[in-house]
Formats: structure tokens, C-alpha cells, sequence
């Protein structure tokens, strides 16, 4: 819904807001369903109906708890049986500089500052200790704006009793507490009250008569910001950009213009403007977002465009080239297909409005953001939030290599008549084991995105997958795999729950990257056997349909379950005998974690 992405109307959200949402609920989407506490130190009511909106167009349909105002403190150190019933997937605290307890005076002596700001601090981390224990669930805290006036003029931001330095300090340790505490996330209010412009962010008129920490027509662009966040945290960030070239990537069109006649480098305004978008997509690139193109043009121009002495992107940066005069809607359909993703993973980059339009309608869920004047591409792109990031770690800055690598494998299948010689080819080693401490990020991260190849797509937050790997009660599996074109990574992981000589299947899932590589009966082989060690005779698994994982709606009868059950909406239950179970992978060597040590 266009009305909801960047850059948006906010007057036109706040008025069309009841329409707006009836008409993200009949469109028929399965989307994830979500509770979210929200924590308030001020009027909450507002954002919550914009956050409502805001994640319903990307996917997840949230139920909401809301404290009474400024009883943020309350709920969070003394919940209500409500609360605790309401049993929050996340909860979100929102507090501003208005709800500093003690200020710092002009007449304060530095110790007594140094106790103010050490107080303040102590009184937070004591909350998000408590909601932390409380609910085992992620945790998005507000930083704080900048106050709207200086007391001392510019030495407030640099003398220890100015406000602007007393809240750039606190904002400090909540930074040093989130970089060191996992599923805990800032929500950087001081940056968008910035970009609203922090006069009419902060109108005291709206505090005074409402208690809203923000001026009305901010709210929209708040709670935007706040719904990139948890998005993210649930796995909704797409992965891919799929560019269109001319006027696009350089001024003019390479094919009549010729190499020397595009524009781009450092000569001009716009060929600046260019260039830095070129620099902002390379960086998206380190931060492991797949790149690819999408143009009309010969494959000729476009490879020589790409090799501009000026430009910063090269054809190496890319995982496919769709450089034809094919419908750039089938070329998109063709990029997820070969990189093994779904189309609604992908941003779509195209100065031409008719083609986003065509790519909108023909091709559910890829974005095709409005890119209007380059000088605004960069800020389309990062305020729409696409990316977010709220895990980062080793495999993400490899996954451009990963996939590359995959093309290269692709290219090796094809000459090959023997499906089996061709796998043998690759030379493959597992390393499947019991979780480690190192991997619990990328195995938390994997099962919040992982839709195709996951039987139950249950999600996990970075505490309760802690929670499993300190528990006797599961069987945990992780499945690294390394081939002679590279290191995929973590690409598979499995938890069961053991009920006396049951294993109850949780989580089963891969990444798509790694699909008929016969990593799924090695993790198979490596389960039974975890199992019989550990005196389990059956193995239950269970399938729950969305509309996204159809791949493994049998995959249990091809692992060689039986079926017991089926319900109308499509669920399956399987069981699976260990009792002369015998291995089914023959092509991939297996280790344990002693490899790694």
C-alpha cells in the first residue's frame, strides 16, 4: 500500500486512518500475529493506531496492551494479572526527555551530577532486568530527543550541567547497554525528532494540553520508525535489490549515449548525486544485501556501463545480471527463483513509474518504492526502513560471497548428467552438533527468517533460544556446511523436546541457499542417532501450513514418516520408528563440534 511508504502523507494517514486499516484486513494476507506491550511515559493511543497500521502493511497483525499514561515504571516493575496474561512477543517502552526524573541545576557540583545521571540509568536498566525476566521476550526502549531549548546556549551541549550534555551521556549507556544485551533495541527517537525538525517535534502545546511527547502530524513518522524495528526483530526485512540501470544507477541511457556519455563521478551536481547512490548501494552490499539487476538494455551496454572508470559499483558486485528486453516482472520472477528466495524479498529500484507500476501489480509483495529526483534515492531507500538491522554477524557480511559461490555450483550442475556425481563433486562437510554459545545469534536470526523450508515456523526470541540451549528437555541440532566453492555457514537447524521416549518436533528448518544439497538427511541421520543415544524410539514431527512453506508439506513422508493425523486447515502429524532407521545421506561428510575447537 503506497499511502504507507516512504515518503507518505501524514495528514492523509491521520485522516484515512479507519479506512486505511479495513482495507489491509480484507485483503486477504496471512500475516504473523503478534502481541505488543506497550509501556508508556506519555499518551500512547495515537501511536498505537499508526504502529497498527504500519505492521499490517508489512505483514504482521499486532494485539496490543497499553499501560495508563505515565505508568510505565508500574507496569513494568509491578504487572497486573492482566499483563501477565497478556504474555507479550515484545514490548516497547515509551519514554522522552519529559520523563526524567531529576535534571541536573546550574548550581550542581560534578559528583552530584555524576549521582543524577547514575540514578536516572540505574532506575531503567532495573526495569528492562525485570521485563527481561518477567516475559523473556525483545525489548524496544526510546533514547531521548534533544530538549527544545538550551539554558546555557551552545555550552549546554558541552558543560556537565547542561541538559543537551546530561541527555547525550544517558543516551550513551543505554547505547553501551543495548551493544552488550541481546533481543534489547533502541528505538532512536533522537534521530527522527532531528529529521522532523525538533521545533515543531517538541511544541510544547501538545504536552501541555495532551501529554503527547511529540506534536501530532510526528506521530505517523514515529511510530514508521518504531515498526522497522519490530519487523525486523520477526523476520519481515526483505533481502535483495533488484536495480534498474538507466537514470537509475547513471544519468542517461548507456545504450544511446555510449560509456563516455552517461553521467556519473564527480564532474557535475547530478553525476555526484549518482555516485553517492552507487557508494550507499555498495555499502547495502557489506551489510549482506543481495544485489542484482533488473534493465532493459543489451547485456553488452550494461556490463560496460557498470565498468564506468567513475563508478563505484562493478559487474563482480552482483549476483545476476538481468540485463534483456524481457518484462522486467518476469525478470524479477526469475531473480528469486535463482537465488532461492521469494519475490516479497525484494526491492525493486526503478526511476520509471510505469515500470514499478507493472512490477506492483504483476509480482505480490515486491516493493517498488517511489524514486523521484536522485538526489532523493538515497533517502527513499533508508527511510523506508528495508533493511533494518537489529542482528548482524559473520554470515551476514559473506552472504554476497555465499551466493556467488551458489551461482558457481549451478554453473558446475550443469555439466553433469548425474544428479549424485554432481553432489559428490562438491566435495561437502557438515558440522552438525548441539548448539554453541557462537552461533546462537545466526540460530536465533535463521528461525526468524527462514518461511520455506521451516515445517512449523515458530519464531524464537534471543532469550527463549537461550532458554532452549540451557534446557535438558530438547535435542538441538545447528548444520554448518562447507563445500569446495566456499563456507555456506549455519544453514539448518532442529529442536525437538523430549516426553519420555517421544521427541516432539519444534523447529525444523534450512536455508533455501543449501535446497537439494541433501543437508536435510544428513540433519535426519545425525537426529536418530542423538535420539537413540538419549533412549528416544519415535521421532513426532509436525507440519502447520502458511503461505509461504508448501516445499515441506511432505517433507516428513520424504524423510519416511508415517502420517497419524490431518485436520481440516491442513496440519499434519508424522511419526518416525528410530528403531532401524539407517542413514540416508551419502554424499556429505559429517562432523561434530570438536572441528571447530
Amino acid at each position: 500500500m503506497k499511502e504507507l511508504e516512504y515518503p507518505f502523507d501524514a495528514e492523509y494517514i491521520i485522516k484515512k486512518r479507519k479506512s486505511l486499516k479495513r482495507a489491509l484486513l480484507a485483503d486477504g494476507s496471512k500475516r504473523l500475529k503478534k502481541k505488543i506491550a506497550v509501556f508508556g511515559g506519555s499518551t500512547t493511543n495515537d501511536i498505537v493506531v499508526y504502529l497498527e497500521l504500519f505492521l499490517l502493511h508489512q505483514g504482521i497483525e499486532a494485539e496490543f496492551y497499553q499501560s495508563e499514561y505515565a505508568q510505565y515504571w508500574q507496569d513494568a516493575m509491578f504487572p497486573s494479572e492482566e499483563l501477565l496474561h497478556f504474555q507479550p512477543d515484545i514490548v516497547f517502552i515509551h519514554t522522552t526527555n519529559r520523563n526524567i526524573s531529576h535534571y541536573p541545576t546550574v548550581k550542581d557540583d560534578k559528583q552530584t551530577v555524576e549521582e543524577l545521571l547514575t540514578a536516572e540509568y540505574e532506575k531503567f536498566e532495573q526495569m528492562w532486568t525485570k521485563i527481561a525476566e518477567t516475559y523473556h521476550c525483545p525489548i524496544i526502549q526510546n533514547n531521548f530527543e534533544m530538549p527544545f531549548y538550551r539554558l546555557m546556549g551552545n555550552k549546554d551541549c558541552s558543560d556537565y550541567r547542561g541538559r543537551l550534555n546530561f541527555l547525550t551521556r544517558l543516551n550513551e549507556k543505554f547505547y553501551e547497554y543495548a551493544d552488550k544485551t541481546e533481543g534489547f533495541y533502541i528505538n532512536d527517537i533522537n534521530y527522527v525528532s532531528a529529521c522532523y525538525g525538533l521545533k515543531e517535534w517538541s511544541d510544547p502545546f501538545y504536552w501541555n494540553m495532551y501529554k503527547y511527547a511529540m506534536c501530532v502530524d510526528a506521530i505517523p513518522s514515529f511510530s514508521f520508525n518504531l515498526s522497522h524495528i519490530i519487523k525486523s526483530v520477526f523476520g519481515k526485512n526483505k533481502k535483495a535489490l533488484a536495480l534498474d540501470l538507466d537514470n537509475t544507477l547513471w544519468g542517461g541511457v548507456v545504450g544511446d549515449d555510449g560509456v563516455e556519455g552517461i553521467r556519473i563521478g564527480q564532474e557535475t551536481g547530478e553525476s555526484q548525486s549518482y555516485y553517492e547512490f552507487q557508494s550507499y548501494i555498495k555499502s547495502l552490499k557489506d551489510l549482506g544485501i543481495i544485489l542484482t539487476v533488473c534493465s532493459k538494455n543489451d547485456h553488452e551496454n550494461a556490463i560496460a556501463g557498470l565498468n564506468h572508470p567513475e563508478g563505484v559499483l562493478k559487474p563482480e558486485d552482483f549476483i545476476i545480471i538481468k540485463a534483456n528486453w524481457e518484462n522486467k516482472d518476469r525478470n524479477i520472477v526469475e531473480i528469486a527463483s535463482e537465488l532461492n528466495i521469494l519475490p516479497d524479498s525484494i526491492v525493486f529500484v526503478d526511476d520509471n513509474p510505469a515500470e514499478r507500476a507493472i512490477v506492483s501489480v504483476q509480482v505480490s509483495g515486491v516493493s517498488a518504492p517511489e524514486m523521484d529526483g536522485v538526489e532523493n534515492y538515497i533517502m527513499t531507500l533508508d527511510r523506508n526502513g528495508y533493511f533494518e538491522v537489529t542482528t548482524f554477524n559473520e554470515d551476514d557480511l559473506k552472504r554476497n560471497e555465499m551466493y556467488k559461490a551458489n551461482a558457481q555450483r549451478a554453473a558446475q550442475q550443469a555439466t553433469f548428467a548425474d544428479y549424485q556425481e554432481y553432489l559428490k563433486s562438491l566435495e561437502m562437510t557438515a558440522v552438525i552438533d548441539d548448539f554453541m554459545p557462537v552461533y546462537l545469534q545466526r540460530i536465533t536470526q535463521l528461525s526468524n527468517k527462514s518461511n520455506q523450508f521451516n515445517v512449523t515456523t515458530k519464531r524464537y526470541t534471543p532469550t527463549e533460544m537461550e532458554e532452549v540451549y540451557h534446557s535438558s528437555e530438547y535435542i538441538r541440532l545447528y548444520g554448518k556446511l562447507v563445500d569446495k566453492f566456499g563456507d555456506n555457514g549455519v544453514v539448518s537447524v532442529v529442536i525437538g523436546k523430549k516426553d519420555g521416549a517421544v521427541l516432539n518436533m519444534e523447529l525444523w528448518l534450512m536455508s533455501c541457499r543449501v535446497l537439494k544439497r541433501d543437508m536435510e538427511l544428513a540433519m535426519l541421520d545425525r537426529l536418530v542417532e542423538r535420539c537413540r543415544e538419549q533412549g528416544i524410539s519415535t521421532i513426532r514431527g509436525y507440519y502447520y501450513p502458511t503461505a509461504k512453506n508448501n516445499m515441506v508439506r511432505e517433507l516428513y513422508k520424504f524423510f519416511g514418516f508415517t502420517k497419524i493425523s490431518e485436520d481440516e486447515a491442513g496440519n499434519t502429524v508424522w511419526e518416525l520408528s528410530t528403531d532401524g532407521y539407517e542413514n540416508r545421506n551419502h554424499v556429505i561428510k559429517v562432523e561434530d563440534n570438536t572441528a571447530l575447537k
